[in-house]
């Protein structure tokens, strides 16, 4: 049974540094990317970044690049998000998702989110960022 198991997230100060991770289980597929949306309140939920089971590539939104990164550790089966520089922007909801690389890419490139085309989500992780 696919499970994803999120956790981190909490109250930040502008500039301030969180981690989220994301435990993924039962997931059979070699080729999928696992990866974070967020959706701030009043709007559409929106990619963050994932990164590739096949090579570890990483895609990161132009929105938080240089200061998110994604990794993972495949011992763990865990993918990490480290946010730095916080700003109040990025107080959201933030979702785990597990998907195939072609949804994940499709979804990166035509910015548009079918949430019915991710295998699993999970249950979402507050993050606020507030002086």
């Amino acid at each position: 049974q696919l499970q994803l198991v999120e956790s981190g997230g909490g109250l930040a100060h502008p500039g301030g540094s969180l981690r989220l991770s994301c435990a993924v289980s039962g997931y059979t597929s070699n080729y999928y990317g696992t990866g974070w949306f967020r959706q701030a309140p009043g709007k559409e939920r929106e990619a963050v970044s994932f990164i590739s089971s096949a090579d570890g590539s990483t895609y990161v939104s132009d929105s938080v690049k240089g200061r998110f990164t994604i990794s993972r550790d495949n011992a763990k089966n865990t993918v990490y998000l480290q946010m730095d520089r916080l700003k109040h922007e990025c107080t959201a909801v933030y979702y785990c998702a597990v998907g195939s690389l072609a949804t994940w890419i499709n979804t990166w490139m035509d910015g548009k989110l079918d949430i019915n085309n991710f295998a699993a989500w999970g249950q979402g992780t507050l993050v606020t960022v507030s002086s």
